[in-house]
């Protein structure tokens, strides 16, 4: 599988998938996003008691999925946009040096659009989970 900076427009600070670890083209995927602590928002988010916020393992999840997206043939020259985030719940906090294993599978995809369902957990541990929604536009305006 090739590496997350090959495949995905996101660049650090705001890259949040590490590896990709298993794949069916077009369908599902398994990532994971190691979390060194090092990370600026642990420093505000909370002090004394740093939590990785909740959109950001949302957004974790919505990479994986956008990879999955992007190796499927159809959307060569396209980039997936957030359209909506629905049913978004969050089970645990996930705390500096932990490894955050992501899932996405994708429920449907049209030419322009895209739904998927994904999870994320720490240690078998469900820390979220949640439906994504994005939209296909070209990735150079």
């Amino acid at each position: 599988m090739r590496p997350p900076s090959e495949v995905l427009p996101h660049r650090p600070p705001f890259l949040f998938l590490d590896e990709v670890t298993a794949m069916v083209s077009g369908q599902r995927a398994e990532g994971c996003w190691r979390l060194t602590g090092d990370e600026p928002f642990f420093a505000g988010h909370f002090p004394g008691r740093p939590t990785l916020p909740g959109v950001l393992m949302a957004e974790a999840i919505a990479q994986l999925g956008a990879y999955i997206v992007l190796c499927d043939d159809r959307f060569t020259g396209k980039l997936p946009l957030f359209g909506g985030l629905d049913r978004a719940r969050f089970r645990r906090q996930v705390g500096p040096g932990e490894q955050l294993d992501l899932q996405v599978e994708m429920t449907r995809l049209s030419a322009r659009a895209g739904w998927g369902a994904g999870q994320a957990s720490v240690a078998g541990e469900l820390a979220c989970s949640c439906e994504l929604l994005f939209v296909a536009v070209d990735a150079i305006a």
